[in-house]
């Protein structure tokens, strides 16, 4: 059995270690809350957005179609992959990984794949293969629409210039603080909309339609990217408030068992103590 010195290092060390999960458990709670209100309020207008775009283009000729919608041959795929600039957040970005690996290993074999960062972690385990081209890590330090617009701008160029043939972004989607969902969504080309589609007969557009798409595409592109980073920054503080509480619960559990062990060898070493008393005092006595 270890002594007491040992156990007593111990219990402190993992008191400490608790403290701190503990603490990480709360920063992270209250950044969930207001990091959850931004991406519930937004998802309305995006999907909105996205469906009104998706019906006017559907009500379009192929051949007065948008640039942003030309399908072709894919032979460059560039994929943006989303994670966090820190860890302690469970399986967060360990999920992105893969699932970028996935897509670059068996979806797209063959093809020439690149890999634009956003996320210190994500950054670092494909930058040692030589796939990202970009670093857009700093974007957490201040999340604004703007920003994001400039990172959805410099996409839509690459792909007009023809440097890319499809644009994938990989980032988990907020559900709940305990489960997020990793999610693939193709940026560019657009995809058109299936089914029936409203034809819009009893309307009059005022400029053209082929104008209010032009103009709502970048804004439905940016708004689209926005909510991927935003899902992302949510999913991150409820995965890491939920790693934390883990961590907390097995630092406390871990810290009674070493209490109640240490309680049994102090409780052997007094047992001990006496037995050498009586023995001593009964060889005197003999």
């Amino acid at each position: 059995m270890a002594n007491l010195k040992e156990i007593r290092n111990r219990i402190a060390s993992v008191s400490s270690t608790m403290q701190i999960t503990s603490a990480m458990k709360m920063v992270s709670a209250a950044k969930l809350k207001k990091a959850q209100d931004a991406i519930t309020a937004m998802r309305p207008y995006s999907d909105k957005l996205t469906e009104l775009l998706q019906s006017l283009s559907a009500t379009l000729d192929e051949d007065a179609g948008s640039k942003f919608a030309e399908q072709r041959d894919v032979n460059n795929v560039l994929i943006v992959s989303i994670t966090s600039n820190r860890g302690l957040c469970g399986a967060f970005n360990s999920n992105i990984i893969k699932q970028t690996q996935n897509l670059i290993s068996n979806v797209y074999a063959g093809k020439k794949v690149s890999v634009l960062a956003i996320g210190k972690k994500s950054n670092d385990a494909f930058s040692k293969k030589g796939l990202v081209i970009e670093n857009q890590s700093r974007i957490f330090d201040d999340l604004t629409f703007n920003n994001v617009a400039d990172i959805a701008e410099m996409l839509m160029n690459k792909f007009n210039e023809g440097e890319f043939d499809k644009i994938e972004i990989v980032y988990n989607k907020f559900k709940n603080a305990a489960t997020q969902i990793v999610m693939t969504e193709q940026f560019l080309p657009i995809i058109p909309m299936e089914g029936e589609v409203d034809a819009n007969s009893d309307y009059i557009f005022e400029p053209s339609k082929l104008e209010i798409i032009e103009e709502l595409i970048p804004k439905s592109l940016k708004t689209q990217l926005y909510k991927g980073i935003r899902d992302s920054f949510a999913s991150e503080h409820g995965a890491r408030m939920t790693a934390m509480h883990k961590a907390t619960d097995n630092a406390t559990e871990l810290r009674d068992q070493l209490k109640l062990t240490y309680n049994k060898a102090r409780q052997a070493s007094i047992t001990n103590e006496i037995l050498e008393i009586v023995g001593g005092a009964e060889a005197l006595n003999n």
